[in-house]
C-alpha cells in the first residue's frame, strides 16, 4: 500500500504542522485507501469550520440577549401607550343603554 509521504499529491506545511493532498478524487486517486484519507481530511476541515462559527455565535450571544431585551422593553413601552385603546368602562355601556334612541 502506497503511504501518503511517498505520494506526489502530497505534501506537509512545515510551519502550520498541516498535511495538504492536493488529491483530485474524480482523476488522481492511485488507492483505495487515498480516498478514505481524503474524506478524513475534508471532514476535519468541515468540523473546524463549524466550530469556528459556534465560537463567533458565542461571542454574539450577549450582544444578542441585549438586543432582544431592548426590543422587549420597547414592544412593552408601544404596548402601555395603546392600552388606553382597550380599557373597558362599564359606565359608557350604561350610558348608552339609558339614552333615549333617536326617531
Amino acid at each position: 500500500m502506497l503511504q501518503c509521504q511517498d505520494c506526489e499529491y502530497f505534501s506537509h506545511d512545515e510551519k502550520t504542522g498541516r498535511v495538504i493532498l492536493r488529491c483530485n478524487p474524480f482523476s488522481t486517486i492511485k488507492e483505495p485507501a487515498c480516498l478514505e484519507k481524503l474524506q478524513l481530511l475534508r471532514m476535519d476541515a468541515l468540523l473546524k469550520s463549524y466550530q469556528a462559527v459556534v465560537n463567533w455565535y458565542k461571542k454574539l450571544e450577549p450582544m444578542q440577549k441585549r438586543m432582544f431585551e431592548f426590543m422587549k422593553r420597547e414592544m412593552d413601552d408601544v404596548d402601555e401607550a395603546d392600552s388606553w385603546k382597550n380599557q373597558y368602562y362599564p359606565d359608557d355601556e350604561e350610558n348608552d343603554e339609558q339614552a333615549p334612541s333617536p326617531q
